[in-house]
């Protein structure tokens, strides 16, 4: 049954359930469970036929490899991966303030799993990575997604510099974190179509990718440590660019027409 994956997780499988076409062959509970939530996972997979089943803790922990389930995992059909191939059709649906995360060689499943989440809260469109070099979308990896491993596009290209011009074609700004940029990311303005790059864990950003930024900048660091895990720059990164959008359609009181009652 290599076209299947384990999902595990409360938040992962409830992803999944959510489609329309949910690709689930069988769900597993822990025997027992009192969950409400799982319960309620259990009960929504028998409505739409899919078989569940309730094993003891230790099968379940068994399945799970060690990884923590929360007493639910789901035995389900994998996505196809998507290649450069699918950028054309991914950017066709991209509006005036689309945001994409380019992780430029991420290896750790856990900072990719966290990543892929931080992304799918901000609204990117998609998740770009390159083929080789990168963590793969291991049940480690989508645990730490909580489920948006199920919901945002993941493309993994295998000349990571031509997905980066086909994003600059489309009209995105590529914006790449580097601790020695002298520019704060505070200092930019992004709205519009924009594209987050960052480096993998230690390396940074490799030299061809930062050639293809448009601008480099860094995240102010005040205390002692000189950077911050993947994710969490990811997510300062995304959310500063839709906190900046936001606020342009944002009207403040001080403008609001005064004939208004």
């Amino acid at each position: 049954m290599s076209n299947t994956i384990w999902l595990m997780g409360i938040q992962a499988v409830r992803a999944r359930l959510k489609r329309e076409r949910s690709g689930l062959r069988e769900l597993l509970i822990e025997r027992g469970i009192r969950n409400r939530r799982v319960q309620a996972l259990a009960e929504e997979a028998r409505a739409r036929g899919i078989p569940v089943r309730e094993l003891e803790r230790e099968r379940l922990a068994s399945i799970a490899e060690g990884l923590r389930h929360q007493g639910v995992l789901a035995l389900a059909e994998a996505d196809p991966e998507l290649d450069e191939h699918a950028l054309p059709s991914l950017l066709a649906r991209a509006g005036e303030q689309a945001r994409v995360l380019v992780l430029d060689g991420v290896e750790d499943p856990q900072n990719f799993g966290a990543c892929l989440r931080v992304a799918e809260a901000a609204g990117a469109l998609f998740v770009l990575v390159p083929k080789d070099g990168a963590a793969p979308l291991s049940p480690a990896a989508r645990r730490a997604a909580a489920g948006a491993a199920e919901l945002v596009p993941i493309v993994r290209a295998t000349n990571l510099a031509r997905a980066l011009r086909l994003l600059a074609e489309a009209g995105f700004f590529l914006v790449g974190l580097d601790d020695e940029a002298p520019q704060s990311l505070y200092a930019l303005e992004l709205g519009g179509r924009i594209a987050m790059v960052l480096g993998g864990e230690g390396r940074g950003l490799k030299r061809l990718t930062r050639e293809h930024c448009d601008f480099l900048a860094s995240l102010p660091m005040l205390g002692q440590i000189e950077s911050l895990n993947v994710s969490v720059a990811a997510g300062i990164a995304l959310y500063e660019s839709l906190r900046q959008q936001l606020a342009a359609t944002t009207q403040h009181p001080s403008t609001r027409s005064e004939e208004q009652p």
